[in-house]
């Protein structure tokens, strides 16, 4: 994108909202010029023109997020994703409801590491219990 100014400054502050200002600023502050370039991309596209436009919400959007994710098979992704599903007020049933349809179109292997990856966000945030020893 040429000039990608206008959608930047209308996806940082979501981009911020959904995944953390730490997570976000942090990632940002450690970007050199060359990673820059990835940084405004994905903030101008992802988040100023996929998650700006109003059609979807914010829950929704986390939803189809984790099942592609899932279908991708991008555990570190999941991982953020889910803390961001979390942010934008996604149940612990509905996070899992979506992984299950995922894993019957993505396949078993895929629902796995969603799964794990999904799990071990929900206890590190106090979504699930930690199991006992």
């Amino acid at each position: 994108m040429s000039d990608d100014s206008a959608l930047f400054d209308k996806g940082l502050p979501i981009r911020r909202a959904v995944l953390g200002a730490e997570y976000v600023d942090g990632s940002m502050a450690k970007a050199d010029d060359f990673m820059m370039s990835f940084q405004r991309a994905t903030t101008a596209i992802a988040w100023g023109w996929a998650w700006g436009d109003p059609t979807l919400d914010r829950k929704t959007r986390s939803l189809l997020n984790l099942a592609m994710l899932t279908a991708l098979g991008k555990t570190p992704e999941i991982k953020l994703h889910v803390k961001g599903a979390l942010n934008n007020g996604v149940s612990v049933e509905e996070i899992k409801a979506t992984l299950l349809h995922a894993t019957a179109y993505c396949g078993i292997p895929a629902g796995l590491d969603a799964f794990k990856a999904a799990h071990e966000v929900l206890v590190a945030e106090g979504a699930l219990p930690a199991k006992k020893a």
